[in-house]
């Protein structure tokens, strides 16, 4: 297992009591078509972890794969100006949450950061999430994902 993946799992197993089903893919699971193809679910249930700057700070939307997260939703979420949302930088995700992109788990961060939570990705039983690297994918119970992520769920997509 890649050295991020099992910190990954390390991490979820001391801190939740929860040991994630880590499955890695050669291939990758770069994108949420090819988390899908490669686990055999439907895109609507790959939950990607996209980082933002909202006014500075730095905000976790775990989004489903279906759909795309709203710079202007996000930002009436957090009651801020929509050009004051953007993606986040990969130096500033890396540092500040432990992780790469494409790795970013819904939960683990290295500090505590405010996540949302795509309303979509509680309809199903499971979804499937980063495991610490663009290769590592986990199946979990949206409603556990939400509970241990801390997760606001929120109308955050186009």
């Amino acid at each position: 297992m890649h050295p991020r993946a099992d910190a990954f799992r390390t991490m979820a197993r001391e801190t939740y009591g929860f040991d994630p089903d880590v499955e890695e893919f050669p291939e990758g699971t770069k994108t949420a078509a090819d988390a899908a193809d490669a686990v055999g679910c439907d895109v609507a249930q790959i939950a990607s972890s996209l980082a933002f700057d909202v006014d500075g700070e730095l905000v976790v939307s775990v989004t489903s794969g279906a759909n795309r997260v709203s710079e202007a939703a996000l930002a009436a979420y957090f009651e801020t100006d929509a050009e004051a949302v953007s993606m986040a930088d990969a130096d500033r995700i890396k540092e500040e949450l432990g992780w790469s992109i494409g790795g970013v788990p819904p939960f683990c961060h290295d500090r505590a950061v405010p996540v949302v939570m795509d309303e979509t990705l509680l309809e199903f039983d499971t979804v499937w999430a980063a495991a610490g690297t663009p290769k590592a994918v986990f199946p979990i119970d949206p409603e556990t994902l939400r509970s241990y992520a801390d997760a606001e769920p929120a109308p955050v997509t186009e």
